[in-house]
């Protein structure tokens, strides 16, 4: 079995799950693909709308220099793969 990397903080051996770099509802249906955990693939969706990702964050590059996920990644990469992660979602995103 090939080990799986997460495409945006690099850690080995978790779980992945494929990102629309672009969002399906914004014609991200057949565009590229990201292989992510599930944690960093919930932590871009708990930071930014469907609207910000299609805008400008759709590419893994602009998602790693954003603040907000240059803080994140620092410390996820940290974490054993097998960690539980609990992730909230921004104050921006709710509203506040």
């Amino acid at each position: 079995m090939d080990e799986e990397v997460c495409e945006l903080c690099g850690r080995s051996s978790v779980d992945t799950t494929e990102h629309h770099l672009i969002p399906k509802q914004y014609g991200g249906t057949d565009g590229p693909v990201a292989q992510l955990c599930i944690p960093c693939h919930k932590q871009i969706h708990a930071i930014f709308t469907n609207e910000e990702l299609a805008g400008f964050y759709h590419t893994l590059l602009r998602l790693q220099e954003h603040p907000t996920m240059e803080k994140y990644l620092k410390w996820i990469r940290k974490q054993a793969p097998g960690k539980k992660i609990t992730i909230k979602k921004s104050n921006r995103k709710k509203g506040r």
